[in-house]
């Protein structure tokens, strides 16, 4: 059965035929491929053909699909039972890890979900500080709690909806919004002295890939110890995948509070939220901060974290090496565009990427008021006709992983060939 004829199906079941937005294709047009098996790099499709993948699990798989160290971890966790709900080893040893190597965080507490991590650790902070305010950033995207889905970044941004019916006005009445790299903008959000916490994506990954600029996250930690609130990096996205301590690493600044997912979980559905240790004891049951879940620690995925984390502790070199490949794709790129006087940005940090087309500045959610996405659906459907699967949205950040590496002439080939049959089509 083709993926034509899959997607139809799904449509009469699922809301737009998928179970995430972003993968109907809505952004760049024609029908997303179902996928049958994937294998390092490669997404093995229904339909027969073999894709170069870099979306990653949305930046989950630092060793490529089906890396057989974790593939064995999660298969002899299954032999031993799925789910237990009750404490194990692994649980306790994967907190360990993470703890040891990301030093902000003291105590940590597993979850199952990106957005399950975030809401809990806005919870968190808004009843240790006791004020209900919170700052976040224009198109930096948190999950789908209520109270964040005020100008949240590439999901919503490719569907043109700047908010969610459904979240009532008093849910988001004190959700502030800042601008990136802005410390100004941060400021002024704060004044009114009833801010808890600031929550940001540390390399915003939701309007593309974008870093911040020398001094903002400093910038920002200065701010929240005058104004006496807490200090949240959201590293669901960049925790172990832009450097083995995450951003916080990379950039030399402490948060009180982290969220973490994706890679943490081995490309299998976990996260966890951490951080101070006075904080993290108000979480039930030793304080009265209530969260829970009946899957939270599920053996197998403590099981495909572990394996992960472990190779990552091996190989911290692999950072380098993907922002070596990065950059040489980045380089190869931009000439593509200079010859055919496009504007373009491109940046990478670690393993990820974000390539912006039609516009020659990237520093915030603002700048991208004139990308051009027309010509990003182009190149993406060309870039499917070289073999290359890349995120289906211009706002949407490409992951790099191991794989990937000794592709690399192969790749940027590809690439090329797409962004040069998109620009020449206009």
């Amino acid at each position: 059965m083709s993926s034509g004829q899959l997607f139809d199906r799904a449509r009469a079941v699922m809301p737009g035929g998928v179970n995430s937005p972003v993968r109907a294709f809505g952004a760049v047009g024609g029908t997303p491929p179902f996928i049958e098996s994937a294998s390092g790099a490669l997404l093995h499709t229904v339909d027969g053909t073999s894709l170069i993948d870099f979306v990653a699990s949305w930046g989950a798989l630092m060793f490529g699909h089906a890396d057989p160290d974790i593939v064995e971890a999660i298969t002899t966790a299954a032999t031993k039972g799925s789910s237990y709900g009750m404490p194990t080893r692994a649980e306790v040893e994967l907190a360990e890890l993470i703890c040891e190597l990301m030093p902000s965080i003291e105590v940590i507490r597993m979850v199952n979900s990106g957005t399950e991590a975030t809401a809990s650790v806005i919870r968190l902070a808004r009843a240790a500080v006791g004020k209900p305010g919170i700052v976040k950033f224009e198109g930096c995207y948190h999950g789908h709690a209520d109270p964040f889905l005020v100008k949240a970044g590439s999901g919503m941004a490719t569907f043109g909806e700047p908010t969610s019916p459904g979240v009532p006005a008093a849910t988001v009445a004190d959700t502030h919004l800042a601008k990136f790299n802005d410390l100004d903008s941060v400021a002024a959000a704060m004044a009114n002295g009833q801010i808890a916490a600031v929550i940001v994506e540390p390399v915003a990954g939701n309007m593309g890939c974008i870093p911040p600029v020398e001094g903002f996250l400093q910038g920002l930690r200065d701010l929240c110890d005058t104004h006496h609130a807490l200090l949240i990096f959201d590293e669901v996205m960049t925790g172990f995948r832009v450097a083995l301590g995450g951003a916080q690493a990379r950039y030399e600044v402490t948060p009180d509070l982290t969220a973490l997912g994706k890679v943490i979980a081995g490309g299998t559905p976990g996260a966890a939220y951490g951080g101070r240790r006075d904080l993290m004891r108000m979480i039930s049951p030793d304080g009265p901060v209530y969260q829970a879940g009946t899957l939270s620690g599920n053996p197998l995925v403590t099981a495909a974290g572990l394996a992960q984390l472990r190779k990552l502790t091996m190989q911290p070199h692999l950072y380098d090496q993907m922002q070596e490949f990065g950059l040489a794709l980045t380089h190869e790129l931009e000439l593509v565009a200079t010859a055919h006087e496009v504007p373009i940005v491109i940046r990478c940090v670690g393993g990820m990427m974000g390539v912006f087309l039609g516009i020659d500045r990237a520093n915030s959610w603002d700048d991208l008021a004139n990308l051009d996405t027309e010509l990003f659906g182009r190149f993406h459907t060309e870039a499917l006709r070289q073999g290359v699967m890349l995120p289906p949205s211009a706002y949407e950040a490409w992951f790099l992983m191991e794989s990937h590496l000794a592709m690399g002439e192969d790749i940027i080939d590809r690439l090329t060939t797409a962004l040069t049959a998109a620009m020449a089509s206009r």
